[in-house]
C-alpha cells in the first residue's frame, strides 16, 4: 500500500509486520520516533505478542536484546551516535555469540563537538564488530531492508545492522510502499533459532574463552561474513520476486557501463549524485555511480567488477578516519587494479549539505587528479587556516623559548630552577 508517511513510521511499520517478539527501547535523536511508534502499535494492539521493554539505557537495551534472542525470541533495538558507542561492548557480545538481532542505526555524527545531525561516523566506530551493515539510499530502501535483515540475520546467525540517515530520512516524508502482513509472513518465515536457552537442555553461553580456542571463534564470525555475501544476494533476489521492486543486494549501478569516472557513496547521498550525474551525462560527460548497499560485509569481488574498465574513481563518503583519510575509500583502493586514481572526497560531516552545485563543481575540478588525493566539500578554508596558524605560531614560539602573556605580548620562559633564599 501506498503511504505518504515519515521515513522513521515506515521503518517501525516494516519491523512490526516482521513480528518482533520482543523490542527494546531506548530513546536518543534521530531513532525515537521509531521506537516511540513501536510502543504506540503494542499498546493498541495492532502489533500482537510483543513485549515492548523500555530500558535504563542503549547498554541495556541491547543487553535486553541479547537475552531474549539468546532465549528463542525475534528482538529488535535501534539506536544512533553516542548511544551505539555506550552499547559497544554489546555490540560485539551479539555478534560473537551469533544472535540475529536486528538494530537500526540513525546515522549520526559522534561528537565531540555535541552534534545531532547525520553522518556515518558512528556506523564506522563499529565496522569491525562482527555485524552486517546496511547501508539505505531512500526511505522505501529503508523499510525493505529491514523485512530483510530479519531474514539475512536468521539465515547465518548473525545480527544485522540497518544504517539509516538521520534525519536526511528517518525525519523526511515521502511515499513508500508498505507492503501487507500476508506478503511479509511469505517472505519471512517464523523465527527457529539456532542456538537457544532452555532449562530442560542446558547450555552456557558467553562463557571465557582462552588462547586454545579463540582464533577460531573470530574465524568462524569472519566466515560468517563470507557467507553472507551470497545470503545479501539471495535475499535480494527473493525480495524483487516477492514485492516486485529492487531493493537492497550488495552493489547497484547506475549509468557505469560505459563510464571513464564513476563516484562511489552510500546511504541518502546517492539520490543527489544520481540527479547529478545526469546533468553531467547530458553534457556529454561519461560518468557513472556505484552504489555500495552492504559495507559489511563488503563486496570486493562486485567492487572490482563494476570498476574494472573506468579511469578515475571519486568515492564521497560521510566519515573521516583523523590521520588516514577515507574509510571506504581505502577499501575501494584495495579492489581496484594498478594505476587507477582514486580520489577521496569528504563531504557531509555533521549534516553539512552537500549541494548539486557543489558536487557538479567538484567533478569538473578533479579532472586527471593525482592518486590518493584526499579533499573536503566546501570546506570552509578561511576558519580552518586561522587555526591551523594559531598552532604553528604556539609551535614556533615554544622552539624558541617565548611564551604568550595575558596581554597577548611574549616574554621569555624561565630556565633552569629557582635558587633557594
Amino acid at each position: 500500500m501506498l503511504k505518504q508517511i515519515e521515513g522513521s513510521r515506515a521503518i517501525a511499520e516494516a519491523v512490526a509486520m516482521c513480528r518482533p517478539g520482543v523490542v527494546c527501547a531506548y530513546p536518543i535523536t534521530p531513532q525515537t520516533h521509531i521506537v516511540e511508534a513501536l510502543g504506540e502499535m503494542v499498546k493498541s494492539g495492532c502489533l500482537k505478542d510483543c513485549e515492548y521493554i523500555n530500558v535504563e539505557s542503549e547498554f541495556a537495551a541491547l543487553s535486553v536484546a541479547i537475552g531474549s534472542s539468546a532465549a528463542g525470541v525475534r528482538s529488535y533495538t535501534a539506536t544512533s551516535s553516542q548511544g551505539l558507542l555506550f552499547m559497544a561492548e554489546a555490540v560485539f557480545n551479539a555478534s560473537g555469540l551469533g544472535l540475529p538481532i536486528v538494530m537500526t542505526l540513525g546515522n549520526r555524527a559522534i561528537g565531540s563537538p555535541i552534534n545531532i545531525w547525520n553522518d556515518h561516523s558512528d556506523a564506522m566506530s563499529m565496522r569491525d564488530s562482527g555485524w552486517i551493515q546496511l547501508f539505505a539510499e531512500d526511505n522505501q530502501e529503508a523499510a525493505d531492508l529491514h523485512i530483510q535483515a530479519f531474514r539475512i540475520a536468521e539465515d547465518i546467525g548473525c545480527p544485522v545492522m540497518v544504517c539509516v540517515d538521520g534525519f536526511i530520512l528517518t525525519h523526511a516524508v515521502e511515499q513508500v510502499d508498505i507492503p501487507d502482513q500476508e506478503q511479509v509472513d511469505s517472505f519471512l518465515p517464523p523465527f527457529k533459532p539456532v542456538q537457544v536457552l532452555d532449562p530442560d537442555a542446558p547450555v552456557t553461553i558467553g562463557a571465557l574463552v582462552g588462547p586454545d580456542a579463540f582464533m577460531e571463534v573470530r574465524y568462524l564470525d569472519h566466515q560468517k561474513q563470507i557467507m553472507a555475501l551470497d545470503v545479501i544476494s539471495e535475499t535480494a533476489r527473493a525480495f524483487k520476486r516477492a514485492f516486485g521492486r529492487d531493493s537492497g543486494g550488495l552493489v547497484r549501478t547506475f549509468l557505469a557501463d560505459d563510464a571513464e569516472v564513476v563516484i562511489v557513496a552510500m546511504g541518502s547521498v546517492i539520490g543527489t549524485l544520481k540527479d547529478m550525474i545526469e546533468e553531467k551525462r547530458d553534457a556529454s560527460r561519461k560518468i557513472g555511480l556505484l552504489s555500495v548497499c552492504s559495507f559489511r560485509p563488503f563486496p570486493s569481488k562486485e567492487v572490482r567488477e563494476a570498476l574494472k574498465n573506468v579511469r578515475h574513481v571519486i568515492v564521497l563518503e560521510k566519515s573521516l578516519a583523523s590521520g588516514q583519510g577515507g574509510v571506504l575509500a581505502a577499501h575501494v583502493r584495495s579492489c581496484l587494479r594498478e594505476g587507477v586514481p582514486v580520489t577521496t572526497l569528504i563531504a557531509g560531516l555533521g549534516g553539512r549539505p552537500i549541494p548539486k552545485n557543489s558536487l557538479s563543481a567538484f567533478v569538473d575540478g578533479v579532472k586527471g587528479a593525482a592518486n590518493d588525493e584526499l579533499l573536503f566539500l566546501d570546506l570552509k578554508q578561511e576558519v580552518v587556516g586561522k587555526e591551523l596558524e594559531k598552532i604553528r605560531q604556539f609551535r614556533a614560539s615554544r622552539s624558541a623559548g617565548i611564551k604568550p602573556s595575558k596581554n597577548g605580548k611574549t616574554v621569555p620562559i624561565a630556565r633552569g630552577r629557582r635558587k633557594k633564599a
